[in-house]
């Protein structure tokens, strides 16, 4: 089957050109237009994209901007550092910020991105991963002794790690002081932890075992992820949501897993879901 006018994508257009399933003579359409009303409320800076008026562009895309209906998300990787306006409960689509390729993960590059956007202007909450938060708040990466924001809980002290359930509140956040390296980008206040990363870390370590009824369950549940996945437990967000429903799971467990697993089926549902409890 040949067609002579269509409108693909390019990458589309080159693999159809490759299985010649296109004539010569066929015309390509690009819609790539829809961008222009808002080119001049977005820049290029030192390898930065990013939006110069966040206000005036929820303007013109007819979205009111209040600062409790909206959370700024930033996620980074190795390669790439970039920023989205989300609205709390998904209500309206996202608006993206900024966003930089070939970037590390830096207190500086997260400094840039704010700056460029002019947070200040338009203070809203924050979230990211555990990562991001350290990096927004100054505090110093890797394996360190007070590691916690919003406590001082001691990570070297083993004895009391899994007894003492009270730890002191964080007052300050002082460079130089208790792991704290940089002067914090934004308030401890306005910093969300997402829902989604603290489910997936403590649906990690629950899952992660090497033998037992309820990994030998979870592995003939889903057969085509291969072990080493299960064992570290690299389940995507729908197969979690297949466990959490799964009454056949629950009756492989020993009593004290099962105590375990109805608790994070509870905070999942109660503290991490759309619908919080009165007591969340």
């Amino acid at each position: 089957m040949c067609y002579q006018n269509v409108c693909i994508t390019h990458t589309f257009r080159s693999g159809l050109k490759g299985w010649n399933l296109l004539r010569h003579d066929t015309k390509v359409c690009f819609y790539l237009g829809l961008h222009e009303e808002l080119r001049d409320f977005f820049s290029h800076e030192d390898g930065v994209v990013f939006c110069n008026d966040v206000c005036f562009v929820m303007e013109v895309l007819g979205h009111e901007y209040n600062p409790d209906q909206w959370s700024i998300f930033i996620d980074s990787s190795k390669v790439s550092l970039k920023g989205v306006l989300l609205h709390n409960g998904n209500g309206i689509p996202s608006v993206p910020l900024a966003h930089a390729a070939n970037t590390k993960t830096s207190y500086e590059n997260m400094k840039l991105l704010l700056g460029n956007i002019k947070y200040d202007e338009f203070e809203c909450n924050l979230c990211g991963d555990l990562k991001v938060v350290a990096l927004l708040l100054g505090m110093q990466l890797v394996y360190t002794k007070y590691c916690y924001f919003w406590c001082e809980w001691d990570s070297r002290d083993k004895k009391n790690q899994y007894v003492n359930k009270l730890w002191a509140k964080r007052t300050s956040l002082t460079p130089g002081e208790k792991n704290i390296f940089n002067p914090p980008l934004v308030l401890s206040e306005k910093i969300y932890l997402p829902p989604w990363h603290t489910k997936l870390g403590l649906m990690k370590h629950f899952v992660k075992r090497k033998t037992g009824r309820g990994f030998q369950y979870v592995r003939n549940k889903f057969p085509n992820v291969r072990d080493a996945k299960v064992k570290e437990d690299t389940l995507t967000g729908l197969q979690i949501r297949e466990m959490l429903q799964d009454k056949q799971f629950d009756e492989d467990l020993n009593e004290t897993e099962g105590n375990a697993w109805l608790s994070f089926k509870r905070i999942c549902k109660d503290f991490l879901g759309n619908h919080k409890a009165a007591n969340y």
